[in-house]
């Protein structure tokens, strides 16, 4: 069993497939910075253990996949260019952790799926989702700097119009629409989530290792294949949001439940 040091990240491995769930119900699985530091404890984990064959995520609860980063941390852990330096070393290592995972991952949402929950999915390698899942990016209405490699993630996706579309007005999608434009595989009813993903998971698992693990690091070249180089202006931009009156204003609005007044500085 992996000694995680939170109660908001539970973990299970079931005939070849290790399950992680997001268990911070009460936000609606908002991912705290010790459920980040949890997932790559246990994806890196998942990765070295031989029994696993296959990985899935979801969320507890029934109400939401993950709803984002928990933005009540932010005024004391994320509240500058500084701090946003120091959260990213703890966040990233765990959707490093995803993304490096040499096993097939898969996401399975129910709800809302925002953010940085949907950073996460987009990480896996294939979505499940229920008819009633919303899914979105609300950096705009927060004005905080959305990183390079989540946009690009999804423009690859979805398209680069399609990922502006979601970027640009930060409206949520539903289930329907989200599986048209690509950024789901699967739509299931509710009731049958769960045992569809479990029987799809099996189904992987009793497949190569070998084979798997070959095609996934295909997939991870092919994904670097296209990656930008030079990207120091758009993280100068990335920097100038965090550091912005108008980030502070997103924050303040966010906790004080009301829409906020962005200035442009």
């Amino acid at each position: 069993m992996i000694a995680l040091g939170t109660d908001k990240l539970r973990v299970h491995v079931d005939g070849g497939v290790g399950f992680v769930t997001f268990n911070h119900p009460e936000r609606h699985n908002a991912v705290s910075l010790e459920m980040w530091r949890a997932l790559g404890d246990v994806m890196e984990a998942f990765s070295d253990d031989d029994t696993v064959r296959v990985v899935v995520l979801t969320g507890a609860g029934g109400k939401a996949f993950a709803s984002g980063a928990d933005i009540s941390e932010f005024e004391e852990r994320r509240a500058s260019a500084e701090q946003r330096q120091s959260y990213g070393e703890i966040s990233g290592r765990g959707l490093r952790a995803l993304h490096r995972c040499p096993k097939p991952v898969l996401a399975m949402i129910r709800g809302y799926c925002i953010g940085g929950g949907l950073v996460i999915a987009l990480a896996a390698d294939v979505r499940f989702a229920t008819e009633g899942a919303k899914l979105g990016i609300p950096a705009a209405k927060l004005g905080l700097g959305y990183d390079y490699a989540g946009v690009a993630t999804l423009a690859k996706l979805v398209g680069p119009a399609r990922a502006a579309d979601m970027l640009f007005s930060a409206r949520q999608l539903d289930a329907n629409e989200a599986l048209q434009c690509g950024l789901v595989e699967f739509m299931v009813e509710d009731a049958a989530l769960e045992s569809r993903v479990t029987e799809y998971a099996r189904t992987i698992a009793r497949n190569a290792p070998l084979t798997l693990r070959a095609i996934k690091a295909s997939l991870h070249a092919y994904a670097r294949y296209t990656q930008q180089s030079d990207l120091a202006e758009v993280e100068r931009l990335i920097k100038e949001c965090y550091d912005s009156e108008d980030y502070r204003e997103g924050r303040r609005a966010f906790l004080e439940k009301r829409a906020p007044e962005f200035r442009g500085r």
